[in-house]
């Protein structure tokens, strides 16, 4: 049965997404447009459907990460571009995992794109677009107020723990990690605790993925280095997780809030 809910005021609109007011006290409409940006929005472009299939991807790579029981602000997946979350205060803070050199890395350092880490290194990066993201140590982000110690301890530990299950999940489809983005949020349970939960999106917008064999890159890279077959690199990871959408263009959903609840999702 499709349930047509009333349109949803617009709350924020980013580079990949747009939020609005979810249908609930404490909830959030996330929709995923098929904009693309690099370079800190000096490229931008459009890769055809990747709203929906990055919807359907992080859809499923949430529902794991919350079976293994790690907090996610995800909720459910309410048609083919938008998904109920959990209303959270994002902490501005980008958290990157790297296993093997890629991207600013190699550029800062010098180093191989392609070496493999000796241990996976975490990174923080102040959300600003406006400067660009800067990285930052754990010394800026305590003493500027943007978390505390306890919070960055929880959040580089879950940060740990995404990045082990999700090495392994990858892998088994012949995919290797290279690095990914996370952000994260705080949220008040109803004894009045505060929690630290996962939030955004997993997706090959912010995760690097290359083929096992080949190293083929398999996410926005090969929009951000004009590679071509951008589309069909999303698609091969929905595919290769079992979850590719009969639909791609997700053309049944407008970008005005209304939203049709799917009975299954």
């Amino acid at each position: 049965m499709n349930i047509r809910m009333n349109r949803r005021r617009r709350l924020y609109e980013g580079k990949a997404k747009v939020l609005f007011e979810g249908p609930e006290p404490g909830t959030l409409v996330q929709y995923f447009k098929d904009d693309a940006t690099a370079f800190n929005n000096q490229k931008k472009g459009t890769i055809t459907g990747k709203g929906v299939l990055n919807n359907r991807i992080s859809e499923y790579l949430m529902t794991k990460l919350n079976e293994i029981g790690v907090p996610t602000h995800f909720m459910r997946r309410l048609n083919m571009r938008e998904q109920l979350i959990r209303k959270v205060e994002i902490i501005p803070i980008e958290v990157v995992v790297r296993n093997v050199v890629a991207g600013s890395l190699a550029k800062r350092l010098g180093i191989p794109e392609g070496t493999v880490l000796p241990r996976s290194i975490v990174e923080f990066y102040y959300k600003n677009d406006q400067l660009g993201d800067p990285m930052v140590s754990d010394e800026h982000i305590t003493a500027f107020g943007w978390a505390c110690a306890p919070e960055l301890e929880e959040i580089m530990s879950l940060a740990l723990r995404v990045n082990d299950y999700l090495s392994g999940l990858f892998l088994g489809i012949g995919l290797k990690l290279v690095d990914f983005k996370l952000e994260f949020g705080r949220v008040w349970e109803e004894d009045g605790m505060m929690r630290i939960i996962l939030a955004d999106e997993i997706s090959p917008d912010n995760c690097r993925l290359w083929d096992v064999r080949s190293n083929e890159k398999m996410d926005k890279d090969r929009f951000r280095q004009d590679l071509g077959k951008v589309e069909e690199a999303y698609q091969e990871v929905a595919r290769r997780l079992g979850i590719m959408p009969e639909m791609v263009t997700g053309a049944d959903v407008p970008l005005d809030g209304s939203i049709e609840t799917i009975g299954k999702a």
